[in-house]
């Protein structure tokens, strides 16, 4: 027997007729022949696709219907390409209201899987934080809620055990990005200023606590991850997801214009957005990257990174000096 949800979980999965909001403009998805590649979430057991939607900056502060349109277009789309996860968090301004207002507008919550984070210097501010977090994305359960930095982590991580026994969140999880005042030239960047002493804590906090997911930032150009944070993610079995998987816009800029290489073939990628997420959702850990998507072409473009051939180590190998040498 499985639960409800589960059973929505599992057919979202599968090319959507759309129902409400959605089937007003469904459409066939995008490379329907070939499967999308998931990743099983711990805690909450269940398969999401590797292509999330990340809510920073692009979903923060839209009221008016003309700002509220392209967002509401674009998670309609990303819903019938069977795109699940939605990542913000209390810190985005007002992202965590924009995206329950619209998810309850379409009537797609069902379909969807929910993560936010929680900062607050101790346990009784994460708790109100979470209690606001609840009420902003207008529902009663969220999938995922993920500490936003390490200060008085063992608390805040019993304030979310306690909620994931209560059944009210299913899987927990920590955040990093060494990236947050970082930007850098494209010139073969493999670990940010301070990088190392950030991830070390980190990689303590990940050995120290029983965790289900965390995420970090990786990208072709911002790979320090890959050095110890990844394998230790693989190690324990933990899900990953990617932040800054553009570099902050760094990759997109740097190849503006270029003719995508010839090797980009032989990977399904037909646009450099695509090379930059099969890199990453190649990784051994099989990570979930969450680029930001506030368009439906855009939504339609990077769901393509979720179908179709992955770099195999040789050609993951080939595209870092590809990117490199720019």
């Amino acid at each position: 027997m499985i639960d409800r949800r589960t059973l929505l979980g599992t057919l979202a999965a599968l090319p959507m007729l759309g129902t409400g909001a959605c089937a007003a403009t469904s459409r066939q998805p995008l490379s329907s022949a070939a499967a999308t590649h998931t990743r099983p979430i711990p805690g909450a057991n269940e398969q999401v696709p590797v292509i999330g939607v990340g809510t920073a900056r692009r979903f923060q502060g839209a009221s008016s219907e003309e700002q509220l349109a392209p967002l509401r277009a674009a998670i309609t789309r990303f819903v019938e390409l069977g795109g699940r996860l939605i990542d913000t968090a209390p810190s985005y301004g007002d992202a965590e209201q924009v995206i329950g207002r619209l998810v309850e507008e379409l009537g797609v919550s069902d379909r969807l899987f929910l993560a936010t984070k929680v900062a607050g210097a101790n346990a009784a501010e994460a708790q109100t934080q979470i209690e606001q977090s609840f009420r902003n994305l207008r529902t009663r359960h969220i999938d995922l809620i993920a500490l936003h930095n390490q200060q008085d982590a063992i608390n805040k991580l019993a304030v979310l055990r306690e909620l994931k026994a209560q059944g009210r969140v299913r899987s927990i999880g920590a955040s990093i990005s060494s990236q947050a005042g970082f930007a850098p030239t494209i010139d073969a960047v493999s670990s940010a200023p301070g990088q190392a002493e950030q991830y070390a804590g980190f990689e303590e906090l990940m050995r120290r606590e029983r965790l289900d997911v965390i995420q970090v930032d990786y990208a072709i150009d911002n790979r320090g991850a890959s050095e110890r944070i990844l394998p230790l993610a693989q190690e324990q079995g933990l899900a990953v997801m990617v932040n800054l998987p553009f570099g902050r816009g760094r990759l997109l800029q740097a190849t503006q214009g270029r003719p995508l290489p010839d090797w980009a073939s032989e990977i399904g990628a037909k646009t450099w957005a695509q090379v930059c997420l099969k890199y990453i959702v190649s990784h051994p850990v099989r990570p979930i990257a969450i680029p930001g998507m506030a368009q439906a072409r855009y939504v339609e473009d990077n769901m393509g990174a979720a179908r179709g051939p992955l770099p195999d180590a040789a050609m993951r190998r080939r595209m870092e000096q590809y990117i490199d040498a720019l």
